[in-house]
């Protein structure tokens, strides 16, 4: 399979202090992928350094098949991040308006709006089942609606690879449950492949493909099937603490 992102031997410092430590992971086209970690275990830095906001002290970083100082085609990549907490309500924009942002990078700022723009961002509104809100102030939506415009944010530029961090803090038990639906579809029916950051390990580990553990090191890398069989005492060890997985079925 080919892979969409190749990190090799990555290693990131801070203030003295390791927060990754030879990371070396590849995500196939096409995967849907769950990472996981204790707070502070580079998870956020980790998807900062493939969104090339930080760049590693030592090691390699591919992105669909090129170095990452050369790769250009961000708009093949999609962010969904950490928003609930932060958002402010009281922002003056509407649903339309925030999702026609997530094109800024392919016509650039101040450009002309066309009609063509107008329908992309409409498309990703109704992947979403957002349509019928596009007039309506983003501050007025539920969380879980906040969060779908988001996600249409990110697809409005057709991307082919979408990380999502802790989409899921601030939303209802309900519209989780929504959500990974909305996941599902744009993994198996648009063909998407997904990076989904999230502490909600019994949710993740029933959809996700591939599980990724990372405290500082890549301590875990492999399908679903083999996570779920490690004991409490295994995944005690790669958290760093003491871990109980308790599985959810939200079906």
């Amino acid at each position: 399979m080919t892979n969409l992102v190749s990190l090799k031997d990555v290693n990131f410092i801070y203030e003295d202090k390791i927060v990754l430590d030879h990371v070396n992971l590849d995500i196939e086209k096409g995967i849907f992928m769950g990472l996981m970690g204790p707070n502070g275990g580079g998870k956020t830095t980790l998807i900062r350094i493939i969104l090339g906001l930080l760049k590693a002290d030592t090691g390699s970083v591919e992105l669909f098949g090129q170095p990452i100082e050369k790769f250009k085609d961000w708009h093949k990549i999609g962010y969904v991040s950490q928003k609930s907490n932060a958002f402010n309500r009281g922002f003056p924009a509407t649903v339309f308006e925030v999702v026609s942002m997530g094109l800024t990078a392919k016509i650039g700022y101040f450009k002309f709006f066309k009609q063509k723009h107008k329908e992309k961002v409409k498309h990703a509104l109704k992947q979403v089942d957002m349509l019928e809100y596009m007039h309506q102030n983003i501050g007025d939506l539920s969380g879980g609606q906040q969060q779908r415009v988001f996600i249409a944010r990110a697809l409005v530029s057709n991307p082919e690879f979408l990380i999502l961090d802790e989409p899921t803090v601030g939303i209802d038990q309900k519209n989780i449950k929504i959500f990974y639906e909305l996941l599902h579809d744009l993994h198996r029916n648009k063909g998407i492949t997904l990076l989904l950051v999230t502490h909600d390990v019994g949710t993740m580990t029933q959809h996700v493909d591939q599980v990724c553990c990372l405290n500082k090191k890549l301590h875990f890398h492999g399908d679903t099937d083999k996570y779920n069989a490690l004991t409490d005492t295994e995944l005690s060890n790669l958290y760093g603490h003491p871990v109980n997985l308790v599985q959810h079925n939200h079906q």
